[in-house]
């Protein structure tokens, strides 16, 4: 009997260990974009566009992850996004004025179309993507020329300091320094703020900070591609299924290696940091918009926080796009379900700021 149980024991012992190797070692993409590993085979959507079907392959196959070195690191985060820029501009030309607001780097986003007459005392601030470490020479580019071009609009991208050269709060000050700036010259609700992946994280962040600081609220906000639940873009199914959907392997959330150590030695439960615990804080957030996609690793914390945030009392809405992952609507530039995404969020901050 002895012999009978150390022999199963090593079989459930190797089986695991097969298991695991299998769970761990990076998954093969087909041409047609279907992910395949040892336990599990993932299509692309047949609810897909063509062009986002052709643009999602592109992507999946390149399966980024955080590069050892940092500048390496950023220089691709800066490619991809000059990319997708480049994109967008043949769609939505636009004038791109770099300049500094309060000692604050930022970026003036203006359609050649003209801003729309019912536009003129309205503006939007956007906080880039890049986990806390990239994005600050496109990022905020990327996503602001197509919403300027969608909507009409002024845009103020804001390039926020980046870890490791800087600590929490230094992206949350850089924000209340442009908007206490804008405020100097616009109505706090005719003013939208948005951002995607980190920079939807700073905006919910950025709503804490403004409360405790007793500024007034802007009109309306965005949190895309993120939440503002502990570990912001990881956690919950998403953050174990949706890296394998996208030709990663599982992922698991440390904030203060995943941001070069914007997080370090700060208290992550707190109100300033993850307001999504806190209902009193979230209560006088103003109308916000959750944007995501069923294979966005953050899908998970951005259907909680849209979650807590009704349950808060909030204005609250949520968009989900079918196959697409994190911050795709902004990376496929022309493809139909990008236009459907600025649509949406354009005709929500429409509805939402006053004039």
């Amino acid at each position: 009997m002895r012999m009978l149980n150390a022999v199963a024991v090593s079989s459930i012992a190797l089986l695991c260990s097969a298991l695991s190797q299998a769970q761990d070692a990076r998954p093969t993409i087909d041409a047609d974009g279907t992910v395949r590993g040892a336990l599990s085979t993932v299509p692309m959507s047949e609810y897909l566009s063509s062009e986002a079907k052709a643009q999602l392959i592109d992507r999946i196959k390149l399966a980024p992850s955080p590069l050892a070195d940092l500048d390496a690191f950023r220089k691709r985060s800066d490619d991809l996004a000059k990319a997708s820029l480049e994109g967008w501009l043949k769609i939505h030309p636009a004038k791109i004025t770099s300049t500094a607001i309060a000692g604050v780097h930022v970026d003036v986003i203006e359609p050649d179309a003209g801003i729309d007459a019912k536009n003129k005392k309205r503006v939007l601030i956007n906080a880039h993507m890049g986990g806390f470490v990239t994005g600050s020479k496109y990022g905020g580019q990327v996503e602001s020329v197509p919403l300027a071009g969608t909507g009409k609009i002024k845009v103020i991208a804001v390039d926020y300091r980046l870890a490791p050269e800087a600590k929490y709060p230094a992206a949350t000050e850089d924000m209340e320094a442009v908007y206490r700036e804008v405020l100097k010259t616009t109505k706090p609700q005719n003013i939208g703020i948005y951002g995607c992946s980190a920079g939807g994280t700073l905006v919910a962040q950025s709503m804490a900070w403004f409360q405790n600081k007793n500024l007034p609220l802007p009109g309306a906000i965005g949190i895309f591609c993120s939440g503002a639940m502990p570990t912001f873009w990881y956690g919950g199914d998403s953050g174990a299924v949706t890296p394998f959907m996208n030709g990663g392997v599982a992922q698991r959330a440390n904030l203060v290696a995943a941001t070069r150590g914007y997080f370090e030695g700060v208290e992550i439960n707190d109100p300033l940091v993850t307001p999504g615990l806190f209902p009193q804080v979230l209560a006088k957030f103003p109308p916000t918009l959750v944007v995501t996609g069923t294979r966005d690793i953050a899908m998970s914390n951005a259907v909680m926080t849209h979650t807590q945030l009704l349950k808060a009392g909030v204005r609250a809405e949520l968009f989900i796009q079918e196959g697409l992952g994190h911050g795709h609507f902004f990376s496929f530039p022309g493809a139909p379900e990008s236009t459907a995404a600025y649509d949406v969020i354009w005709s929500f901050f429409d509805r939402h700021l006053k004039r």
